[in-house]
């Protein structure tokens, strides 16, 4: 009889916990833009094995998490603005967004047309931060990924070292996420060693592929193992800043903890 009784309350506080648990909120979706050059874009079948790290990117998030990449072969911040492909970025940002920002392969060399002097290159990045934040999005700055580039000894050299510089600057005084992908790659680079590390690139023999009959030697762009490897980083860095883009990370696929 006593069980009877109490059968009508063991109902009741099972239909609460499942309404409860029907009612708690779920993080909103959100999207992800990449802004950079040709080492996070997007490739062409024609291009591949070529990859940008933006690829596999996306890979490692749940449902709630969309990646949008605009990253662009031979951008600098300069062309990004000047085609408007920066703007296609700003008029799609909502609230709880976030934006990460990559540049100074092309920005830095000066006989290039999308060559930018520190300066305008400092404007640009503080441009793109304070238009984002307008939309209440977060921008995240990452560092010029590097190049595969050794010196006579053995060790790798910092072939973005002044634009780097300025990408760090900013994120201090700007109080912006910082993930300092240079540093980060030149180490994995360095861990790999002289030989080793062609695996990172897109290095292909002669008669290998279609795509690159001749062969490629490649320093600057990736292989899918390297842009595997530097998605891994970024994402690593953005749990490690636990920023709430971190709680979206798949962690079993990356296998980081």
């Amino acid at each position: 009889m006593r069980d009877k009784k109490r059968l009508p309350f063991v109902v009741a506080t099972a239909l609460i916990a499942s309404l409860s648990a029907a009612f708690t909120l779920q993080p909103g979706k959100i999207t992800v833009y990449l802004a950079g050059d040709s080492t996070m874009a997007n490739k062409a079948i024609s291009a591949r094995p070529e990859t940008g790290w933006g690829m596999p990117f996306n890979a490692f998030f749940d449902t709630t998490v969309r990646v949008d990449n605009k990253a662009k072969n031979g951008r600098s911040t300069k062309s990004f603005i000047d085609e408007g492909i920066w703007k296609s970025i700003t008029d799609s940002l909502h609230t709880g967004d976030y934006v990460l920002i990559q540049f100074g392969h092309n920005d830095e060399v000066p006989t290039k047309t999308t060559y930018t002097p520190k300066a305008d290159y400092q404007a640009n990045l503080e441009r793109m931060i304070k238009e984002t934040r307008d939309k209440g999005a977060n921008p995240i700055l990452i560092t010029p990924v590097a190049r595969r580039s050794f010196d006579g000894t053995g060790n790798v050299k910092d072939t973005h070292e002044e634009y780097a510089a300025i990408v760090r600057q900013v994120a201090s005084a700007q109080q912006v996420p910082l993930i300092d992908l240079d540093k980060e790659s030149m180490e994995l680079i360095q861990k790999f060693g002289p030989d080793d590390s062609k695996m990172l690139f897109n290095y292909v023999k002669p008669g290998e592929n279609p795509n690159y009959p001749n062969g490629q030697s490649d320093n600057t762009h990736f292989s899918e193992l390297g842009a595997r490897k530097m998605a891994e980083i970024v994402l690593k860095d953005i749990k490690t800043l636990n920023l709430e883009l971190a709680s979206r990370i798949v962690v079993s696929h990356l296998g980081i903890k």
